[in-house]
């Protein structure tokens, strides 16, 4: 039952897995926010964690950084494990004038210039969105819990850094996707939606702004810390929420 990055045995994980980038950020869900955390995997460090959020079972693992990572991780859960919902919690750059620090981004949608839709030999172009109902459902919540959020597209990028260094504003991509109301970039969330549509799972990605990318701004680590808890809050209670309507 396990696999090449996962040693966790058949019915380990919960239904709903959330996945953040970093393992050691799984790790703090798991120590602050899950009752009786159990650690079930560890390949590679990529933490993965089991244990009851206010009655309900929930997961946390890490999906590591960029698309091909999270590719491998969600497909294995989503696959191997039978996990039905994966919930993604990182960070994001913002690319709207109205979205501030340490707002909460919710994506509808997730642009990107990866090719990685290529993989499933489609004869066109394909639109990777969120499931509907965790995206209602994370609307509501957010709007319950008093978090400032915003619902729209991601922009999902293969690159962190690039050449565009002194090209004026306009000629580059980010501004490129700000024109295209495209609300934050991040790096995983296309390939994420990507899997659960072809495995008839469901998906969404929950962000939070950490910087800006048009006007530089970016958060202390103590103000990140207490605004990712809003957002692993949010994921939480989705999760809660679900296996409640079931």
């Amino acid at each position: 039952m396990s696999t090449p990055h996962n040693s966790a045995l058949p019915g380990d994980f919960a239904k709903t897995v959330l996945m953040p980038g970093d393992p050691l950020r799984a790790k703090y869900v798991a120590d602050h926010f899950l009752e009786e955390p159990r650690l079930v995997n560890n390949v590679r460090g990529v933490q993965g964690y089991t244990g009851c959020f206010e009655g309900t079972r929930v997961s946390v693992m890490a999906s590591g950084m960029g698309m091909p990572s999270i590719a491998i991780y969600s497909h294995e859960l989503f696959s191997v494990y039978g996990v039905e919902n994966i919930i993604r919690i990182g960070s994001a750059g913002a690319l709207q004038e109205n979205i501030r620090l340490r707002d909460l981004v919710i994506g509808m949608g997730a642009c990107t210039n990866s090719r990685f839709a290529h993989t499933f030999s489609l004869p066109g172009d394909f639109a990777p969105i969120a499931d509907y109902s965790l995206l209602s459902r994370a609307v509501n919540l957010a709007r319950r819990e008093g978090f400032r959020f915003h619902v729209g597209n991601l922009l999902s990028s293969d690159t962190f850094y690039n050449d565009e260094e002194g090209l004026p504003r306009e000629q580059t991509a980010a501004e490129k996707w700000r024109k295209m109301g495209v609300l934050a970039i991040e790096m995983e969330a296309a390939a994420l939606y990507m899997n659960a549509a072809r495995l008839g799972r469901r998906a969404l990605a929950i962000c939070t702004v950490s910087d800006h990318v048009l006007t530089g701004e970016a958060s202390s680590p103590i103000e990140r810390q207490e605004s990712y808890d809003e957002m692993i809050r949010l994921a939480l209670l989705c999760a809660k929420d679900e296996e409640t309507v079931k």
